[in-house]
């Protein structure tokens, strides 16, 4: 199944809330939590799960906010986006709402 067929065939809130619940993600190994959630718009696994599948395929943190744009998430999946800079990944929060602090 290519990448454009994964995004196409969502799946309903019902069966959704039915994966999630059924547990079987628990059995799926890195990459098919990946390939499974982040083509999918509604939830079907525990976020924590899914985000810790992502930073592992990714290599390298992946930051709550980034999941906003999943766009650019599934393209550095798919090798066509490269990982962000973290000022890049600093600059997707808006600068009013930016608080750094110092150690």
């Amino acid at each position: 199944m290519d990448n454009e067929q994964w995004a196409s065939e969502q799946l309903t809130k019902e069966q959704a809330m039915a994966l999630y619940e059924s547990n079987i993600w628990a059995e799926w190994d890195t990459e098919k939590k990946v390939r499974t959630q982040l083509f999918q718009k509604r939830l079907c696994m525990p976020f924590d799960k899914f985000h810790e599948a992502m930073e592992k395929v990714l290599n390298r943190p992946v930051y709550t906010h980034e999941f906003g744009d999943r766009h650019k998430l599934v393209l550095e999946y798919l090798g066509d986006r490269p990982a962000p800079t973290f000022q890049e990944i600093i600059d997707i929060i808006p600068a009013d709402k930016r608080l750094i602090v110092g150690i």
